[in-house]
């Protein structure tokens, strides 16, 4: 077991968590609005949508923690964003940042880099969108990936570095770096992919974990290991990706302090 490894305490955040109930600010798109909300709750955690340019910043300022996600940005919601993530990092709050689609699209493209010079406590989003980030990629297919995990390991140490963060790679295996430590989640379903919203409630949780923690690191791979755990769960009994879903949730709910200290955590 790895040093990195050992250090990640995934019994103690999930328990931190639950106790803490951390509020998450979430600047979101609207297709997934209530199921990150849904995911939140599942977990222990209290969600609060507010993208108001007349509200963002001083709401993050007192959240406990923020979510930047660009999936349907638009010029209202992005003066949201600036000035929810600048508040955040005025203030000490943590925040993760969700490039979706950046790479293929000028607008968001250039809004992630503007964000990401903001200090994010997290950059979350597949192997395409994080390459693409970092400058050393032209974006995936729309939200899809077109490169792996793997794929994106390089590029992801170099965008730690830059933003001084941590930086979680979404996949068939999750790559979780802050530029010096390392560390894969494995498990999941395929469902998940099948699942709209998934991915961006990943991210809420993210945010959730980090501000139950107080450690990006490990509270981006808690976030990661929870979701897979959950994900196994639900496809044991599920169906298809309806029941997936529904099922999801609930397994969100179910996951506890001693099966997420057993979630499939590796340095390699």
């Amino acid at each position: 077991m790895s040093d990195a490894v050992e250090v990640v305490d995934l019994r103690a955040a999930r328990t931190a968590l639950r106790e803490t109930t951390p509020l998450v600010h979430c600047l979101t798109n609207t297709v997934v609005q209530t199921l990150t909300a849904n995911a939140l709750l599942a977990v222990g955690a209290a969600p609060a949508m507010v993208d108001a340019p007349e509200e963002a910043g001083d709401f993050a300022a007192v959240a406990s923690a923020v979510l930047v996600n660009v999936g349907t940005v638009n010029a209202r919601t992005a003066e949201a964003m600036r000035l929810a993530a600048g508040s955040a990092r005025a203030a000490g709050t943590p925040w993760v940042l969700d490039p979706v689609a950046v790479g293929g699209l000028a607008f968001r493209t250039t809004l992630a880099g503007e964000l990401a010079a903001l200090a994010p406590a997290v950059v979350r989003g597949n192997p395409s969108e994080v390459m693409a980030l970092a400058g050393a990629g032209s974006g995936g297919r729309g939200v899809d990936s077109t490169a792996g995990s793997d794929d994106a390991a390089s590029a992801a140490a170099a965008l730690a570095g830059r933003t001084g963060g941590v930086v979680a790679v979404s996949g068939e295996v999750d790559l979780i770096t802050d530029g010096a430590r390392t560390l894969r989640v494995g498990g999941g379903s395929a469902l998940l992919t099948r699942t709209t919203g998934a991915g961006c409630a990943l991210g809420a949780l993210v945010a959730a974990y980090v501000a139950a923690t107080s450690d990006p690191f490990t509270g981006a791979v808690a976030a990661h290991a929870h979701v897979a755990l959950a994900a196994e769960r639900a496809a044991a009994g599920a169906a298809g990706p309806g029941t997936f879903a529904a099922a999801w949730l609930d397994a969100l709910d179910a996951v506890g302090p001693d099966e997420l200290a057993r979630a499939d955590v590796r340095s390699a």
